[in-house]
């Protein structure tokens, strides 16, 4: 029987729209269109949300093939996140990414959109919800990731740098909450 239930998809979507951070990446996305040209958001959107989806399934078989546990992987993610979150916060890049080529399926899909954090999050998650109601906040970010990427120019021009900076610091604070119930959450089946 699916357990379906619209309070998880609503934690789950949060915590995804969080760490995908798609509104906080609007400055790297305008800064990328300039660069290369077109963005094509259909195709960045599609792949990355199949990443998303197969990781999820297969990501915990993985991990147990190269013997690490879900527990395990959950702490990991929760310090990822936490850096993720003081990253947003405080307005310092901790992790360095290197200058992209273009703009088509590599960086947009990978690492922007489903990149390392949104890995380590999906299975953070799934020791803890339902995997249906993780399967439809990803195609609910999807669709907002989709939307985003479709007007980014108008949402920059919105919002500007000020509004900008207020949605990315206020999702870090709702990041770095998760990030500390995750720990706690999981920190325990590392002793059992």
């Amino acid at each position: 029987m699916l357990e379906i239930d619209f309070k998880e998809i609503i934690t789950v979507g949060m915590v995804l729209f969080a760490v995908i951070d798609i509104v906080g990446s609007i400055p790297i996305i305008v800064n990328l269109r300039a660069k290369v040209g077109h963005i094509e958001s259909e195709k960045a959107s599609l792949v990355a949300g199949l990443i998303m989806i197969v990781f999820l399934f297969i990501g915990e078989g993985f991990l147990s093939l190269i013997g690490i546990d879900v527990h395990s992987f959950a702490v990991a993610g929760s310090f990822v996140l936490f850096f993720l979150a003081l990253e947003m916060i405080l307005g310092i890049r901790i992790y360095r990414d290197e200058e992209p080529g273009s703009a088509s399926i590599v960086p947009l899909a990978f690492p922007l959109i489903a990149g390392a954090g949104t890995m380590t999050t999906l299975l953070s998650l799934r020791s803890q919800f339902h995997t249906i109601n993780i399967v439809i906040a990803i195609v609910l970010n999807i669709i907002l990731v989709y939307i985003v990427l479709k007007s980014s120019k108008k949402i920059e021009t919105l919002l500007g740098e000020n509004g900008l900076g207020v949605v990315r610091k206020t999702f870090g604070v709702i990041l770095l909450a998760i990030a500390v119930k995750l720990f706690a959450a999981n920190v325990k089946g590392l002793f059992v």
